[in-house]
């Protein structure tokens, strides 16, 4: 850190979470409610409390911070509610129609569902309009482009008031010169409309999926642009010295201009940025295998680093439409702490994924809610503390999440109503476990070889019963967890993705000079970029990637390698590294049969500096933090337990509490299950580990003091 202060800012369904950290290693969490429909009024509320618990006025903070990091949900809400901008779509005639029509079926798990509606497609057939052109497979012109069918297309979007146009031809990545010359004439006659050209945001094969990747970009675009102007504006107001960083999906940071001409990156910034905190964290133990699980308010998150690397997806159908570019794998279901419970048709109990979220909020919120969620649960579970959360700032009202549980959920099924909640408890992380095995088994990944990561505020009272049913044994839970994407931004580096298509086995020097010179040009060009961002040449670093497939496979799989000279010998390199990775997801390779490379990629990364680490001074023993105890349930049968709870802001380093148990930090609650031991490192972290692990690991210290 070069300056005094380094600013992290999430903006979550529900919370607005603020990381401040200073050059000497401190690190302060605030929380702000989110504004949805002003998503900046929440940063101005959040700067304000900051004010108020530190004395440090918003332009003291922005003026004197080195880095002011923006993860937003703004992209991602646009989505979801499909508020973003008026879109029109210019495509190669006949192809008009290719974003419906999608690649034949509908997303997987719904291919053979009769009943599964279509998605709702953002760009209107209306808003469509094809022009004359054709490039084929091999890079060649077909047909010429007719001009004046761009020209009446522009026309067209005029009278319609159309805010953001995109362009996307048949194999434009193999002869760009139409979609461009398109392009030129769109700014012509269209100056104030946003342009996305789909070979540029995404040169690579597939039309579709680069037609739909330019649609959602485009459709984001003028959203972004308006809440980055702002954002930037309120900054420079402050006295910022340096410009605002927003937070991509691809887990790297990025200008302001950038997240504007490429809105799509920034669609699920937010938990992009969980790895970066897991691998932190994690590192004074050489911890590389990670699962990080992130329970707010709306949602829940799940990220996994393996050897130290983020699973990265491509080609993906998020919010049911294809994108194509690389984000951070984030599994995201409708699990937060307001998901509401409810009944279904077979008298079932069910969970979500419809969530209170922070208007009207849980029950206990007393802000109007009446539908039982997660957090009222809790509270009646006795693992929430009744005095309120958020240091008491946000009170809790008992009698009313007990009303609502009773009302909707126990009654109608003729049990209590601290059955019900154990049953919505217990029904809330099945579901939670269920979303962590598909980022986990479903990708080749035994979960029991992973520490789990608890992030998000809700997470700390469910991480215990999440790693007891995937099987996993230790688990960390850092002080700063209910604002860990916020902190993870200020860790994270500037990164861009560049990408080119590519079409060659993996045989002959011909082919092997080919992959050479692109990945040079593509890195040249990233260098360039960053170096003009500030970066000296020893701060950028470069990691690799490959689409492959066996010759005659349809689809592609995507392979990591280090940057190194592709020589025509290098070549087995790539296709040793290809049968690995097939096998590892599809448990069988082919290694005698030809192998071919569709695209590539270079993530291009400017090192930032990363402040100090946290740190907890020495424990005085955990009864020193004891506050008292309340009735807790920790299973079906309803009877409940005197369970001891603990202020996490008197414990120490060294500091050792064994389940059951509740520790009450300012920002999250965090319960210990039976069978289960927290001790608090000197790193700020508490490490959780199985009663049965600690205990042979004590048996084994005394056996070498002994010896």
């Amino acid at each position: 850190m070069q300056n005094q202060y380094r600013l992290g800012i999430d903006a979550g369904g529900t919370f607005t979470d603020f990381i401040l950290a200073d050059r000497k290693g401190g690190v302060r969490i605030f929380k702000a409610l989110s504004t949805p429909n002003d998503p900046t009024a929440a940063i101005r509320n959040g700067l304000n409390l900051i004010h108020e618990e530190t004395g440090l006025t918003p332009g003291q903070i922005v003026s004197n911070s080195d880095l002011c990091i923006n993860g937003t949900t703004v992209g991602l809400n646009a989505l979801i509610t499909h508020n973003g901008a008026k879109t029109g779509l210019i495509a190669t005639r006949g192809h008009e129609d290719s974003i419906e029509i999608r690649l034949g079926h509908k997303e997987d798990g719904y291919r053979y569902d009769p009943e599964y509606p279509p998605a709702t497609m953002l760009v209107p057939r209306y808003l469509r309009r094809g022009v004359a052109e054709r490039i084929l497979s091999n890079g060649k012109v077909h047909t010429p482009l007719n001009e004046e069918d761009v020209r009446d297309a522009c026309r067209h979007f005029l009278r319609e008031k159309v805010e953001s146009v995109a362009i996307s031809f048949v194999w434009s990545v193999l002869h760009p010169e139409h979609e461009g010359r398109a392009a030129e004439i769109v700014r012509e006659m269209m100056p104030h409309v946003r342009l996305t050209v789909g070979s540029q945001l995404y040169p690579q094969v597939r039309e579709y999926t680069r037609t739909s990747t330019a649609i959602v970009n485009a459709y984001l675009a003028p959203i972004l642009q308006r809440y980055v102007e702002a954002v930037d504006a309120y900054f420079q107001s402050l006295g910022a010295r340096h410009p605002v960083r927003y937070f991509q999906s691809n887990g790297g940071l990025a200008l302001g201009h950038v997240v504007s001409d490429q809105s799509v990156y920034a669609i699920n910034s937010g938990p992009a940025s969980a790895p970066q905190a897991a691998l932190w964290l994690g590192e004074p133990w050489g911890m590389k295998d990670i699962i990080t699980v992130d329970m707010g308010g709306t949602s829940f998150d799940i990220t996994l680093t393996r050897d130290g690397r983020a699973n990265v997806s491509k080609n993906i159908d998020f919010l049911r439409y294809r994108i194509g570019i690389p984000m951070i794998q984030v599994e995201t279901l409708g699990a937060g702490g307001g998901s509401i419970g409810w009944i279904d048709n077979m008298g079932l109990m069910q969970m979500g994924p419809q969530s209170a979220g922070s208007e009207p909020g849980p029950a206990c919120y007393d802000q109007g809610g009446e539908k039982p969620t997660t957090t009222d649960a809790n509270l009646v579970l006795g693992y929430l503390n009744p005095d309120g959360l958020v240091g008491g700032r946000l009170p809790l009202n008992v009698e009313k999440a007990r009303r609502a549980i009773k009302t909707h959920l126990a009654d109608p099924l003729g049990i209590s109503v601290e059955k019900a909640a154990y049953g919505m408890f217990t029904i809330v992380n099945n579901n939670m476990v269920n979303a962590i095995r598909r980022v986990s088994v479903e990708r080749g990944y035994d979960p029991r070889d992973f520490v789990l990561n608890c992030a998000g505020g809700a997470t700390a009272a469910h991480i215990t019963a999440l790693a007891r049913e995937m099987g996993i044994r230790k688990v960390l839970i850092s002080k700063l967890a209910s604002g860990l994407c916020a902190f993870g931004q200020i860790l994270s580096d500037v990164k861009y993705n560049y990408m080119a298509p590519v079409a060659a086995r993996l045989e002959g020097t011909e082919s092997a000079a080919r992959l050479n010179t692109l990945f040079t040009q593509l890195e040249s060009r990233g260098r360039s970029d960053l170096m003009a961002d500030g970066f000296t040449d020893e701060r950028i670093s470069v990691r690799r990637s490959l689409d492959m497939r066996y010759v005659g496979q349809v689809h592609e799989c995507t392979v990591n390698i280090d940057p190194f000279e592709i020589t025509e010998a290098a070549l087995e390199r790539l296709k040793a590294a290809f049968h690995a990775r097939h096998e590892e997801l599809y448990t069988y390779s082919e290694p005698h049969s030809a192998v071919e490379v569709v695209n590539v990629e270079s993530a291009i990364t400017g090192a930032v500096d990363k402040p100090g680490r946290m740190s907890a001074a020495p424990g005085k023993g955990a009864h020193a933090a004891l506050k008292g105890t309340r009735e807790m349930f920790f299973d079906a049968d309803g009877i409940p337990r005197e369970t001891p709870v603990y202020d996490g802001a008197l414990l120490g380093a060294g500091d050792r509490i064994t389940g059951p148990a509740v520790i009450q930090e300012v920002t999250t609650t965090i319960v210990i299950e039976p069978g289960w031991l927290a001790e608090l490192d000197a790193s700020a972290v508490y490490v959780v580990t199985m009663a049965a692990d600690n205990a042979t690991r004590q048996r084994a210290e005394r056996a070498v003091e002994v010896a």
